[in-house]
């Protein structure tokens, strides 16, 4: 599939975020809610604009102000739980005329086979910087 077909400029690893975040070529937008953030951790200077806010997972009001501030005029790697919410935030943010990405796998990876996440795939897994309140 095309990045057009997509509605935003494609995926990226964990790993390739991480390089352009540490390069400065990109900006790293967290879209998971202040909730998960808190609960279960989050990327030291990732900026914080939720997609949806818990409980009830309503559409963030301000996110399209939010994200415009946040990239600023520079590319942006958008992060969630698994990488489905980062998908529509990147195809919103592109319509916005952001450069975005998703970045796979999200910062929990996919469930195994006990519904556990973190062991497969993601952010966390792969020993990229992380923190938890």
């Amino acid at each position: 599939m095309s990045n057009y077909e997509l509605g935003y400029a494609g995926d990226i690893t964990p790993e390739t975020a991480h390089e352009w975040i540490q390069s400065g070529a990109a900006v790293m937008v967290d879209v998971r809610s202040d909730a998960e953030r808190e609960w279960v951790g989050f990327v030291p200077g990732a900026l914080a604009v939720a997609w949806k806010q818990w409980p009830g997972m309503a559409m963030n009001p301000s996110f399209d102000s939010d994200v415009c501030a946040a990239a600023n005029g520079k590319k942006i790697v958008l992060l969630c739980r698994s990488g489905v919410r980062s998908i529509a935030a990147a195809q919103r943010a592109t319509q916005l005329g952001i450069e975005a990405y998703n970045i796979l796998e999200g910062f929990e990876g996919d469930a195994n086979a006990d519904g556990h996440r973190g062991t497969q795939g993601g952010w966390r897994m792969r020993g990229l910087p992380w923190r938890q309140n």
